[in-house]
Parts: C-alpha cells; sequence; structure tokens
C-alpha cells in the first residue's frame, strides 16, 4: 500500500481553495492605502497644473469606497496568480 492518500469522493474540488472575497478582506487595507497614495498625488499634480489640492484626509476619506474595485481586481489577480501556481 502506498503512503498517499486518496481523494474523497465527498471533498469538494476546491478544498483548499482562497475564494476571491477573502482574498479582498486580506488585500482591502493595502488595496485603500494604496489609492489614497494615488489619490494625493494625483492631487499634487492637479494642483501644479492649477486646480486645489487634495488634502491627505481627503485622500484618505475618498479611498475607502474606492478602494473596494481596487481590491477586488487585486483579489482576482491574486487568485490566478495562485491558479497558475497550482496548475
Amino acid at each position: 500500500m502506498s503512503s498517499t492518500r486518496s481523494p474523497s469522493r465527498k471533498a469538494p474540488a476546491t478544498e483548499g481553495r482562497w475564494p476571491v472575497w477573502k482574498l479582498a478582506l486580506l488585500l482591502y487595507p493595502f488595496a485603500a492605502g494604496t489609492v489614497a497614495i494615488n489619490l494625493f498625488l494625483a492631487g499634487l499634480i492637479a494642483h501644479a497644473v492649477g486646480y486645489s489640492a487634495l488634502s491627505p484626509v481627503a485622500s484618505i476619506l475618498w479611498s475607502v469606497p474606492l478602494g473596494i474595485p481596487a481590491t477586488w481586481a487585486a483579489g482576482r489577480w491574486v487568485r490566478s496568480l495562485m491558479d497558475e501556481a497550482d496548475g
């Protein structure tokens, strides 16, 4: 007899696979922080062109809702990398 286990018929095919929403929850603070930094720097560029500057607090407040789609995209990207590594 071999020491390897055969897969159970009752075990789901995605056992041990992280869903995108769990990855997104894990990545949200990093993606929202990245969005805040990019918004602030875009505000500095806009100020150089002649528009009003975006304050750091406003950048953080805007990054809370705008971080959600960025997080979802990052979660899908990480999930695809994990699938490729498993493949």
